[in-house]
């Protein structure tokens, strides 16, 4: 039997790519099977290399808001490519990105571009430290803040999917500084605060997970939680990477009405270009070189290619305001998914909010990481397969949000959700 194109790049990746690719969150291995290749992605489809086209849940892992190769965005790239790829210097795209990032989100006075939210992550981690002068930082079980060695412990995304959640080559010693909570818990963080009195710089946190599956707060968790953090004087970072204009045009933050002191975003103010970005109050900002004493740089921070792409996707925001719009389709998917697997007699939750979704085949209410856990994977796994087949891609694991973009309004979300029906129907 002939190999298909998919099958072939995989072969030849395989022997040169650890793993055959290059984040292990597009790997199989949770779910079964190998990858397949996109060559290339339009509205709300991708076309992999064996001229399949899936309806695509994954939006380049939540940047494709406007859904792929929007028209807008790719002329925005073509405009700034006439004049260069990169300078090496300011460039004007950085202070209009600045000026949209410090208008939208109601927290920040202040912002640093970066290459990607694991920068935006670890910048904002070290930051928190120089300011308060403290070593110990907070975060929350399945909460997944990128790859750098503080914050990859008890981690979301890709080390959950794989089984790892502690990963190799983080020294003991950094470990020890990273007290690691239960998400939605209030009586855990004020004991962890209790147990390190005067020690924790900061608690960094996911305010609507999506690494771990989609999971929301309960009522009044933030609240409490910048509360408790300016009890102790630690500050309250908000990764707002995969929600930051998305939940709202100013994230989470936007939405519940709290001011973090610091936020970390990404994802869609690249406008699927490689970006990232931190910022917040001024007086913490300040802290950074060369004002400061705390070190973070980057060649590429502030591309102008990338700037281009996310300034595009963020005026495109600004004058559609499509978020009541996603949360209908939103709402349109979660039924049809909850009304299926109530007339097959399974037990399921599906979670919610905007744009953003999970399907955990569980009895158990989804509120952290261990009840994340509770979801049948192995069905989920059935379940991904069943929609592939099918013609819908979601994310190759049971433990990562979905999301949706405009693009999937009309016959995208209908057949979407016909799939979802049948997909169910056949487990």
């Amino acid at each position: 039997m002939s190999l298909s194109s998919s099958d072939s790049l995989f072969a030849r990746a395989l022997q040169l790519i650890p793993g055959g690719v290059n984040s292990p969150v597009r790997a199989f291995r949770s779910v079964g099977g190998a990858p397949f290749f996109v060559k290339a992605a339009r509205g709300a489809t991708l076309v992999t290399v064996d001229d399949r086209e899936l309806i695509d849940f994954v939006c380049t892992w939540g940047p494709a808001i406007h859904g792929h190769n929007h028209p807008h965005i790719k002329a925005a790239i073509a405009a700034a490519l006439e004049n260069g790829t990169s300078f090496g210097t300011p460039n004007p795209y950085e202070v209009e990105m600045a000026e949209l990032i410090v208008k939208f989100v109601p927290s920040i006075q202040k912002v640093r571009m970066c290459n990607s939210g694991t920068e935006a992550t670890m910048s904002a981690i070290r930051l928190a430290r120089g300011f308060t002068q403290r070593d110990k930082i907070i975060k929350f079980s399945g909460c997944y803040h990128g790859h750098s060695d503080s914050l990859l412990i008890k981690a979301g995304s890709g080390a959950l999917t794989h089984g790892n959640p502690d990963s190799a080559g983080v020294p003991a010693s950094f470990a020890r500084e990273t007290v690691v909570l239960p998400y939605n818990d209030r009586a855990a963080l004020e004991a962890g605060f209790a147990a390190n009195p005067g020690e924790i710089a900061c608690v960094i946190i996911e305010p609507f997970c999506g690494n771990v599956g989609f999971i929301m707060p309960d009522a009044g968790y933030l609240s409490y939680l910048r509360e408790i953090t300016a009890k102790h004087g630690a500050l309250l970072i908000f990764d707002e990477v995969m929600t930051g204009f998305r939940i709202a045009k100013g994230g989470v933050q936007e939405r519940e009405t709290i001011a973090p002191d610091l936020t970390c975003l990404g994802k869609i103010i690249g406008g699927g270009l490689p970006v990232g970005a931190f910022g917040g109050r001024a007086d913490v900002m300040d802290h950074l070189a060369p004002l400061g004493p705390v070190y973070q740089a980057g060649t590429l921070s502030g591309n102008p290619l990338a700037m281009a792409a996310g300034i595009a996707a963020l005026r495109l925001l600004e004058e559609q305001n499509p978020y009541a719009r996603l949360d209908a389709l939103g709402q349109k998917l979660r039924n049809a998914v909850l009304a299926a697997c109530h007339a097959k007699g399974l037990a399921a939750q599906v979670p919610q909010c905007g744009s953003m979704f999970s399907i955990f085949f569980t009895a158990t209410p989804v509120r952290d990481y261990a009840t994340a856990l509770t979801g049948d994977a192995k069905l989920f796994a059935r379940f991904f397969h069943a929609c592939l087949t099918r013609g819908v891609y979601l994310a190759p694991s049971a433990y990562e949000a979905a999301f949706i973009s405009t693009a999937h309004e009309g016959a995208a979300i209908d057949r979407a959700c016909e799939i979802f029906a049948e997909s169910i129907r056949a487990l």
